[in-house]
């Protein structure tokens, strides 16, 4: 009779499954009811999921350029932003086209001094 608990079973089918659409290690425990620990401690998992990691990462990326290829203009630009750190340009300069001075927003000096008396600490 031996002691302790008996190993995990993991289905490496499912983890290449999850792992090819970007899971995380904690998401794929979650999903095969086990702990993290218990994924990391496998050699073979560690080694199955990052290829399949790799591996979903390049099949995104082979899609994300046939959009382009096929003339999609927001994966272009996404694209660039990404590879090639190109951003989108802000124009920050604002337009005033009037400016009334303090003073004249007050009709009178009576307007003023009340003005000036709210503003005082």
């Amino acid at each position: 009779m031996t002691a302790g608990r008996p190993p995990f079973i993991i289905d490496y089918e499912l983890v290449k499954k999850l792992a090819h659409i970007q899971c995380t290690m904690e998401e794929i425990a979650n999903f095969l009811g086990c702990s993290i620990k218990t994924l990391e401690k496998n050699k073979e998992f560690i080694g199955v999921y990052k290829k399949e990691i790799e591996g979903g990462r390049m099949s995104l990326r082979r899609k994300q350029w046939k959009a382009v290829d096929e003339g999609n203009i927001t994966m272009l630009v996404w694209l660039g932003k990404q590879y090639l750190k190109q951003k989108d340009q802000v124009d920050s300069n604002v337009a005033i086209t009037s400016v009334k001075p303090f003073s004249d927003m007050y009709g009178n000096k009576e307007a003023r001094k009340k003005a000036k008396a709210r503003v005082k600490p």
